[in-house]
């Protein structure tokens, strides 16, 4: 099992980035996958989570309005568009899968996400 991230880097504030999760190693299109950030010294929290089917998104308050989380089936991928980033959006990007029975949970490696000037 593999998930897999990509996309993260330097920006500038107002900047925006895409980040992509390749997974494999299981049933990508039965799982609901989610995007997690980590900031230094602070726990690890929810920024998106994008059902199985992709009929239902759910964000975190604080990236509502600036960050939209997409799926594709066939190619095994989430991604997380980010835009109008903000300092406070640094972090490390986790990109996490949960589903099937018995409920099982993935996670990837993390990319880094520096907003700054």
């Amino acid at each position: 099992v593999q998930l897999v991230e990509s996309g993260g880097g330097l920006v500038q504030p107002g900047g925006s980035l895409r980040l992509s999760c390749v997974a494999s190693g299981f049933t990508f299109s039965y799982y609901d996958m989610s995007w997690y950030r980590q900031a230094p010294g602070k726990e690890r929290e929810l920024v998106a989570r994008i059902i199985s089917t992709g009929a239902i998104r759910n964000y975190a308050d604080s990236v509502k309005g600036r960050f939209t989380i997409s799926r594709d089936n066939f190619k095994n991928t989430v991604y997380l568009q980010m835009n109008s980033l903000k300092p406070e959006d640094t972090a490390v990007y986790y990109c996490n899968g949960r589903g099937g029975w018995p409920q099982t949970v993935y996670w990837g490696q993390g990319t880094q996400v520096t907003v700054s000037s």
